[in-house]
């Protein structure tokens, strides 16, 4: 490619110098490029810079700087240019790569025309992720008006220097059935508006990889655009006890499939499948399965739903749900079913004496996931009514020990505080009492008088000290002096 592009640019522009850089940059669609030209001493920055892009022999310019002036950047669309002065280079970026980009292109400066400082041949490539079954349409477009006649090819890269032809506008393919790729891959050429049109249907994962739109002529290829392809299968895992029933579905999204037989194969040695039962037959095939599968296809709903009776150990493998035609099969999905043992003496109802290893006919088997999250599921609940119960028991101990404390302090209330009587034995006393609380410096005392108490009679406290806090210096203290006064004659009657 490097070589054709130097010859190229001989042709197109006669004062071209072969040492000029020519490099090959590949990037997927969305990406950006970015690409840095230095330029000689002979070449100032004061002179115009440009981005061309190679078509009909011609400089097709992009971007281009003013020469001449203070601004030594430009942009338009996607594309961006910046004349550095100070390293002599020119830096281009390229943004949101399509596939038409594809092409040839060179950093160039003006000087009564266009001189190439270095060219780059730019491949921009599709990803494409599909899923079996499905079908694909790609559009190329030719970059010149020169590639628009010949024939054009679509084919499947098998490594650096083959390309193997799957479809060409010189021998379009004209069965449609077969599974052989080239016969389910289209090819169209629209002259008048310059595209060619490649579509393909039955996608399997085989078909997954590299392929080019290129253009033929005199036994050479030209590369147009690169497609990469990947078709991923679906897949489904099963597990059935052994003696009990297992049931698959199928779903299928294209209406034109429904008038298409469906098949249930199980896969053997080198990728072959060997047919069961198919919808378009009522006779078993010859296998151990025999009489033990059913296969049913509800077109309205584009569900295939696929029964295996008593179940055996032999029968664990890998399945197919398929397409059949022509005796070719089309994989819809396929199914790893595993076998496990009935432990002896269990039985599973729906049956007498048998294993029922899933639900009843057109249910799927619940996965291992499901039974995890079950298994999840009964394990948090427990954790939560554990935690509740421990919740309710520490509530109703708390509650217990503040109406005890609230019971024991009031008794302690009462035990320090009485209330004074008027009548008592002249010889009776209370003991001093101290506050269980130190930090007070109140000390109470009961003192119990008698009715008729004369001056002369004696008064007794007894008094327990303790060692009081110190009050501040600018405590007030208060005192209160008690005197009796003697009572008339007269009252003592």
């Amino acid at each position: 490619m490097e070589l054709r592009a130097l010859l190229l640019l001989l042709l197109c522009f006669p004062g071209f110098q072969a040492q000029i850089h020519s490099t090959e940059e590949t990037r997927s669609e969305g990406s950006s490029l970015y690409i840095r030209c230095p330029y000689t001493a002979q070449t100032t920055h004061q002179q115009q810079k440009a981005w061309c892009r190679l078509r009909n022999r011609q400089c097709e310019p992009l971007v281009e700087t003013k020469g001449y002036s203070h601004k030594n950047w430009a942009a338009k669309g996607r594309v961006a240019l910046k004349d550095n002065p100070t390293e002599r280079t020119v830096s281009v970026t390229m943004t949101e790569l399509q596939a038409e980009d594809s092409g040839m292109y060179f950093c160039a400066y003006y000087s009564y025309a266009y001189h190439p400082l270095r060219t780059i041949s730019l491949f921009v490539f599709k990803e494409l992720h599909k899923w079996e079954l499905d079908s694909v349409s790609v559009q190329c477009l030719p970059s010149t008006l020169s590639y628009s006649v010949g024939t054009k090819v679509w084919c499947r890269r098998e490594d650096e220097t083959s390309c193997s032809f799957v479809a060409r506008t010189d021998y379009p393919s004209t069965q449609l059935n077969s599974k052989a790729l080239e016969d389910r891959t289209l090819i169209q050429d629209d002259t008048q508006k310059g595209t060619v049109t490649i579509t393909m249907q039955k996608l399997q994962a085989e078909d997954s990889g590299m392929y080019w739109c290129a253009l033929y002529r005199r036994s050479h290829l030209t590369w147009l655009m690169e497609v990469r392809l990947s078709v991923s299968k679906r897949t489904k895992q099963y597990t059935a006890k052994e003696s009990g029933d297992v049931s698959v579905q199928c779903p299928y999204s294209d209406p034109e499939y429904r008038a298409v037989s469906k098949a249930w194969c199980k896969v053997g040695a080198r990728e072959s499948c060997t047919v069961l039962v198919t919808t378009n037959s009522l006779e078993y095939q010859r296998t151990p399965q025999q009489g033990r599968v059913r296969i049913q296809d509800d077109t309205e709903q584009q569900i295939v739903t696929v029964t295996m009776e008593r179940v055996q150990a032999q029968d664990a493998g890998v399945y197919w749900c398929a397409l059949y035609e022509d005796a070719d099969l089309f994989r819809m999905l396929e199914v790893m079913l595993n076998v496990s043992e009935v432990l002896a003496g269990t039985t599973l109802p729906g049956a007498a004496g048998t294993s029922q290893a899933t639900p009843p006919a057109n249910s799927p088997v619940p996965s291992s996931k499901g039974n995890t999250f079950i298994l999840l599921s009964g394990v948090l609940s427990i954790l939560f009514l554990l935690a509740l119960i421990s919740l309710v028991t520490l509530y109703v101990r708390r509650c217990k020990q503040l109406n005890t404390t609230a019971h024991s302090k009031g008794n302690r209330e009462k035990d320090t505080y009485e209330k004074p009587v008027d009548t008592a034995q002249p010889d009776s006393y209370e003991r001093l009492e101290s506050p269980r609380d130190n930090s007070k410096d109140l000390k109470y005392v009961t003192l119990n008088f008698k009715s008729r108490l004369s001056p002369e009679d004696p008064l007794y406290c007894n008094v327990e000290l303790s060692e009081a806090h110190r009050k501040p210096k600018d405590e007030n203290v208060e005192y209160a002096i008690i005197a009796f006064k003697q009572l008339s004659t007269n009252d003592k009657g």
